[in-house]
């Protein structure tokens, strides 16, 4: 395929294929990226630009993010499987929010044994936590929503 945009040529012939767990983790990884970026975007524009509380701010990017990855999940991590819910969309991404969800809570957790009980350094306790819920948020969503493979690729 030729693709016009040179990022999508390169991550299209450089990543494992889709059809692959590991491809479609590494694809998984990058619209996490984006979707931070869409997160982060958002919130400074509500928090600076129109002067919104940051709670408010926040829940906004996270929305905003939540919404990129759920786009980018169907349309370029996953589509080599069936979508389980592909009918009732609504569901489908209630799922996928409520995973992302227990995902903050998993990582609140983590944050808060690493830290608080074991009195790790925070830093290096984000960082795992944040790498265990990316596990957590693929493995999720995989299994609860592209579980089958298509049959025909």
């Amino acid at each position: 395929m030729n693709y016009q945009n040179p990022i999508i040529a390169f991550c299209h012939n450089h990543l494992p294929k889709r059809e692959a767990l590991l491809g479609q983790l590494w694809r998984y990884c990058i619209t996490g990226g984006i979707a931070f970026v869409v997160d982060f975007g958002l919130f400074a524009l509500f928090l600076y630009g129109l002067n919104f509380h940051y709670l408010i701010a926040n829940l906004f990017g996270l929305v905003g993010g939540m919404v990129v990855n759920y786009l980018i999940s169907v349309g370029w991590v996953f589509t080599a499987c069936e979508r389980n819910f592909e009918k009732k969309k609504g569901f489908e991404f209630f799922l996928f929010a409520l995973i992302g969800v227990m995902g903050v809570g998993l990582n609140q957790l983590l944050m808060w044994l690493m830290v608080g009980l074991l009195e790790w350094q925070p830093m290096l306790s984000k960082m795992i936590a944040a790498v265990l819920v990316l596990m957590w948020n693929f493995g999720g969503r995989k299994v609860l929503l592209f579980r089958v493979k298509k049959e025909s690729l």
